[in-house]
């Protein structure tokens, strides 16, 4: 069975400059030889971008094209969906986050049994080389692929000296604390409400991207009309309920505001939800795709006895956010 069964490899070009722009069916690279990485890159936080800066200057230095070959949907929802990790950065997060990355090419391929299937030098002989015309590899010092991870540094050196390309192998990135950056790490903070020992293993605050969908505007009659946004990925690792200060990215500009991550317990609403009141925002953004990021937790999220203490707390919270926004600024 060829490892590309059940799907199309897709690919995107990124930059520095620009969002990525997809490339339909890409089956090959063009003409010439690639620099290449392999892995899943959940957040692309400062070690993946530590191995991505390696990747970009052996590119420029050797005149190939800097390429990172990564997988959808995550290995472990296919060999073990039910210790699966939730995502940091499902879907179109990881292409955002990698479009500012410098690399040339981001591809993403089908993970399935069947490339699983393959060993660390049938994915090398039957996928890296032909179809990406890799002359060198670059890897994070854990890294391991092929089936049972079983192609490590060793065997990939081996593999190397045996085909011809050099294999760079890059150190753990460590905080100041000493701590060793990892998607495992970055996780665990998310989840425990640590937005910032998540955001140093980032690199960057820790976000959210979804679609603005209609909601029961109730908060437009309580005078502080919100925003739903829905989660493009029920895969998506969300910090735990609570009222944060936010900042929002939006095609109508930035806005800095307030959001209640969970329940809305006052109006017997206990549905996951994102609701967020933008500052200073008389804008509409039904349909359109946000960004937001968590700059800090405010309070739990709680039952009100009615509208109105509801309204006069989300007075509090407003002050409150605005103040976080502003010692972040």
């Amino acid at each position: 069975m060829r490892p590309d069964a059940g799907g199309e490899i897709r690919g995107v070009a990124a930059s520095a400059a620009a969002a990525p722009r997809p490339i339909a069916h890409l089956k090959t690279l063009p003409e010439g030889g690639a620099s290449l990485t392999v892995g899943t890159f959940d957040g692309v936080h400062r070690g993946h971008h530590d191995v991505l800066a390696h990747l970009h200057a052996r590119a420029q230095g050797s005149g190939f094209r800097s390429v990172l070959v990564t997988f959808e949907p995550h290995p472990s929802e296919v060999l073990k969906p039910d210790r699966a990790p939730l995502m940091l950065t499902p879907g179109r997060e990881k292409l955002a986050a990698l479009a500012e990355s410098g690399i040339d090419y981001a591809v993403i391929l089908p993970f399935t049994r069947a490339l699983a299937a393959l060993t660390a030098e049938q994915f090398v002989e039957e996928v890296l080389l032909p179809r990406f015309g890799m002359r060198e590899l670059v890897v994070g010092y854990d890294h391991g692929f092929g089936r049972d991870r079983a192609g490590g540094v060793e065997v990939l050196r081996e593999l190397g000296a045996r085909r011809g390309f050099p294999v760079e192998v890059v150190p753990p990135y460590l905080l100041p604390n000493g701590e060793t950056v990892s998607s495992t790490m970055i996780r665990t903070a998310v989840a425990e409400g640590d937005l910032e020992r998540a955001a140093a293993g980032l690199g960057r605050p820790y976000s959210v991207i979804g679609r603005v969908a209609r909601g029961e505007r109730r908060g437009r009659l309580l005078g502080y009309p919100t925003i739903n946004v829905a989660l493009p990925s029920q895969r998506k690792l969300l910090p735990p309920a609570g009222v944060y200060a936010v900042r929002a990215e939006t095609p109508a500009g930035a806005f800095g505001g307030m959001m209640n991550l969970g329940p809305r317990p006052t109006f017997g609403d206990g549905a996951l939800s994102l609701e967020a009141h933008l500052f200073d925002a008389d804008v509409s953004l039904y349909g359109a795709t946000v960004q937001i990021t968590f700059v800090r937790w405010l309070r739990e999220t709680r039952r009100f006895d009615g509208p109105e203490a509801l309204v006069r707390q989300l007075g509090l919270d407003e002050v409150d956010a605005r103040s976080a926004l502003a010692r972040r600024d």
